[in-house]
């Protein structure tokens, strides 16, 4: 893919991409290049630089400067911690339930509390076990996020002695039945 355009970019823009890589922001890094392009090239460039073009660019750049990218810290995902949370919960949970979710770098499984009184739902924890370039290297399936996802909501839904529920494990599916409007759940 072409990516010459990144040096027409002014000094500034490219400068605030690379601080929001540095600091593994990488949504922010590709909404400041998206806009800057859109600016820049209103009118004037046909085709301008798309989304995936300026992602591609992002991913580029945090090649260019992994040796200096401060990793954000992943939250805790054990049960013991996930059940702390869940405690900190205002109100008893009815569920514990693992939905698909995705963005521009491929699948992962958000882990939920299911609360009633009033009808609520609390994230618990994001898993994800790499990016969708692994479905090109014939890497998955099976699901690494959802194996992790059944084992931590089963035990704390056990913990808890409420039902988990997840409607895919074998494969990502954003729109599969939710706990509330399924057979198991009830409607809220």
């Amino acid at each position: 893919m072409e990516t010459s355009w990144w040096e027409e970019l002014p000094v500034s823009v490219r400068e605030e991409v690379d601080g929001f890589v540095l600091r593994d922001r990488q949504l922010q890094a590709i909404k400041v290049m998206l806009d800057a392009v859109r600016v820049q090239w209103e009118g004037v460039r046909t085709p301008r630089p798309n989304l995936y073009a300026c992602q591609h660019v992002v991913m580029a750049r945090y090649e260019a400067l992994a040796d200096r990218i401060v990793r954000q810290p992943e939250p805790p995902r054990d049960v013991e911690s996930l059940a702390a949370l869940i405690g900190e919960l205002p109100g008893k949970p009815a569920a514990v339930e693992a939905v698909w979710d995705g963005d521009t770098t491929g699948w992962f499984v958000e882990l939920l509390a299911i609360l009633d009184a009033p009808a609520s739902e609390a994230r618990l924890a994001m898993i994800r076990h790499g990016s969708d370039l692994r479905l090109f290297n014939g890497q998955v399936p099976p699901w690494p996020e959802a194996a992790e996802a059944t084992r931590t909501g089963t035990a704390l839904a056990a913990r808890f002695g409420v039902p988990f529920h997840f409607a895919s494990p074998d494969k990502p599916d954003d729109q599969a039945p939710r706990w509330r409007t399924s057979p198991d759940g009830r409607s809220g």
